[in-house]
């Protein structure tokens, strides 16, 4: 019988992840006997002879299920960007297992009797800031997941966590299954009046793959968005959001609704189990917000400034509307005006960038920026394993080596330096890969005996795919979310941290998008734009008014794309404090966001039962937080552009925020950096001037 690859060591480069011998049926048994080998490694830790230290308690922990982890970060994220009926079925047997795993070792008393005498008697230890954080995260999180509970309510919280990671994971199902068996099929060419040629051609191919004559639009982004742009037959506009919002909403198969109100019930039930109000109190308790009326007053603030400018640059385009008979505007017309709009303020459209922005290009300017501000050099590697042919990888090396003489690093000849990162890229849409863009890793970062294990870091995205005579072509807008996601890999690829629980992107949620946004401000600058923004077939360069028109639109639509956001994030909000208000999803979704609502709500559509990010990932009580970063990231660039783009010594203080990962409290971390803490006025300046 052959040995499961997955229990052995990676015999591959940087001991990557060998996707090519994976074979489906080694997960199952490979979480099996890994969850084993986990539970023995926390039983030593927990029945140690000896009295309990921060080594051999805290530290012990914090390096053990290494195994694990890894195979668990190569399973979740196949099943994210290329997952199939085998794969789903398997994560349904797998997320119990594991979660059953997690209560054990948050419920093993034994262990936290030891954790609770390190931490009760810290002050005799000689700990450096990392450990001291570590100890206190340490303590907390067992806390919060139960440990001082009776054992009665510990088995009623470790059911509801069960019970949690099979309907979050159902919901993600739902939503991918629902998304993909949408199509719009059509035959007459005049029905896609004003949608560009490149567009159509990309439509002409994903019909061909269906073996269709004429074009077919998906509801994937890269399909969907272009056609509420630029098609010129409100029908197919208003046919194509119908489908869209009707996702896990019209009571089929992958129907949402249920789940939502189930989920909710469930965090609510967990939340007062362990002593909070509801479940954004527990969720906030560990962020930077710490409560959920500070996360209010918050959000309420910026829908007071934006709603004005909100209401005006709507006006705008009602206006437009107007002129075409539209008496009502509805909002799948909101990007067909809007761009209409854009291209009268700005002369831009996204069709017209589009030739200037090849993917390829992009991705160099981001290296570029990369090795400039931060001095790391990529190289693309054809050895290491992939999970689809279209996926590309590239070792990443530090031409400074700032780390300690005494740790092992491996060191390649030449002038790149010390190998710092894997990073994977896979840019386009395919069925088996939710829609969206983000970043993950596979291995994460950390120091032990001396070696400091880099990180295996992935960036995934839906872009256009090439066609037979034109290379992947972004819009403006993917080549914001490209730089977005690859300031989440930075956090990832940067990390310098003793333990990996506290490394990269592990850090307080609302903490977590100040990297990828503050990234995306390099985009509106001219100087960096000219360096790539450059004609895929001619190399001429975006001509200066075009650039001077990117850098002018930034803040277009500001005031809507704000209120939009705002929107989410007080859904959010009011679905974890008033879950017992939840009888019919519409209806509460209605009523929660009337106040950022600038179209009429239709009831044959809702966001929530395809808002995966609350019901699926990690943003539960948690999606004001991109608003809460933009603060950050605003604060941050303007410091940057007060003393030059590309200052070496800002970038190398911000480089010590970025490797820093969740050692130290973030506001701390942010004041280190940039002197003062972050001023709301940085965000509304950059907005509304």
């Amino acid at each position: 019988m052959t040995p499961n690859i997955l229990l052995q060591n990676f015999d591959t480069p940087h001991h990557s992840a060998p996707f090519e011998q994976i074979k489906e049926e080694d997960f199952l048994p490979a979480f099996q006997e890994l969850i084993k080998i986990s539970e023995a490694e926390i039983n030593e830790i927990a029945q140690n002879a000896a009295l309990p230290t921060f080594e051999n308690t805290i530290e012990a922990l914090a390096y053990s299920g290494e195994k694990l982890d890894v195979v668990s970060n190569i399973f979740f994220n196949l099943n994210s960007a290329e997952t199939n009926d085998e794969i789903q079925k398997i994560a349904q047997e797998v997320s119990p297992l594991l979660t059953e795993f997690s209560s054990k070792i948050s419920q093993n008393q034994q262990l936290f009797e030891r954790i609770k005498k390190v931490y009760n008697e810290r002050e005799k230890y000689d700990l450096n800031e990392e450990q001291q954080t570590l100890l206190t995260e340490t303590y907390k999180g067992f806390v919060r997941s139960g440990a001082l509970l009776n054992d009665d309510d510990k088995k009623k919280l470790e059911k509801i966590n069960i019970d949690l990671s099979m309907k979050s994971l159902q919901f993600g199902q739902n939503v991918l299954a629902s998304t993909n068996a949408y199509f719009k099929h059509i035959e007459n060419k005049e029905d896609l009046k004003g949608i560009p040629d490149a567009i159509l051609a990309q439509y002409a191919e994903d019909a061909k793959e269906k073996n269709l004559e004429g074009y077919v639009i998906t509801l994937q982004y890269p399909s969907y968005l272009p056609a509420m742009t630029y098609a010129e037959n409100r029908d197919l506009r208003k046919e194509l959001a119908l489908a869209n919002g009707k996702k896990s909403f019209d009571g089929g198969e992958f129907d949402n609704k249920n789940l939502i109100k189930e989920i909710i019930s469930l965090r609510q039930q967990k939340a007062e189990l362990l002593g909070y109000k509801n479940y954004a109190d527990y969720v906030l308790e560990e962020r930077m917000a710490q409560s959920s009326q500070k996360v209010h007053d918050f959000l309420n603030e910026l829908l007071e400034k934006a709603t004005p400018y909100a209401q005006k640059e709507t006006e705008e385009l009602k206006t437009l509307a107007k002129a075409d008979g539209i008496e009502e505007m509805q909002s799948y017309d909101h990007a067909f005006y809007a761009e209409k709009l854009r291209k009268q303020k700005f002369d831009l459209n996204d069709e017209e960038l589009k030739p200037y922005f090849q993917l390829d290009k992009v991705q160099e300017a981001v290296f570029g920026l990369a090795s400039q501000l931060f001095g790391l050099t990529f190289k693309e590697v054809f050895n290491v394993q992939k999970y689809h042919p279209e996926v590309r990888t590239y070792e990443i090396f530090e031409r400074a080596q700032p780390n300690l003489p005494d740790e092992k690093e491996e060191v390649h000849s030449g002038d790149l330096g010390a190998f710092k990162a894997l990073l994977y890229v896979d840019y386009h849409p395919r069925k088996g890969k939710r829609a969206g863009a983000w970043m993950t890793s596979f291995k994460n970062q950390f120091k032990k005996d001396g070696e400091n294990h880099r990180p295996h870091i992935s960036v995934v995205c839906n872009f256009s795919k090439p066609t037979a005579d034109t290379p992947s072509l972004l819009t403006f807008q993917e080549v914001t979310t490209l730089f977005h996601e690859f300031g989440h890999a930075l956090h990832g690829v940067l990390a310098d941290t003793q333990y990996p629980n506290l490394s990269g992107t592990s850090v307080k949620w609302d903490f977590v998008e100040l990297p990828s946004q503050f990234l995306e401000n390099y985009c509106y600058e001219p100087e960096f734009l000219k360096t790539f923004a450059k004609h895929y077939q001619t190399g001429e360069v975006l001509p200066d008014d075009k650039i001077d028109k990117i850098a002018e639109s930034k803040n277009f639509m500001e005031g809507y794309q704000t209120l939009r956001q705002l929107g989410f994030g007080l859904l959010d909000m009011a679905y974890h404090t008033k879950s017992d208000k939840v009888e019919d999803v519409k209806t509460f979704e209605t009523e929660e966001t009337k106040a950022t609502n600038l179209y009429p709500s239709n009831p044959e559509t809702a966001v929530s039962p395809s808002f995966s990010h609350i019901f699926q990932g990690g943003y539960s009580a948690g999606y004001y937080s991109y608003k809460w970063a933009e603060v950050l990231d605003a604060d941050a660039f303007q410091y940057f552009k007060e003393n030059g783009i590309f200052n070496p010594e800002i970038a190398a203080k911000y480089k010590v925020l970025l490797s820093s990962g969740g050692t130290k409290n973030p506001m701390e971390l942010y004041k280190n950096f940039r002197g003062s803490e972050p001023k709301v006025e940085s965000l509304l300046k950059r907005a509304f001037g």
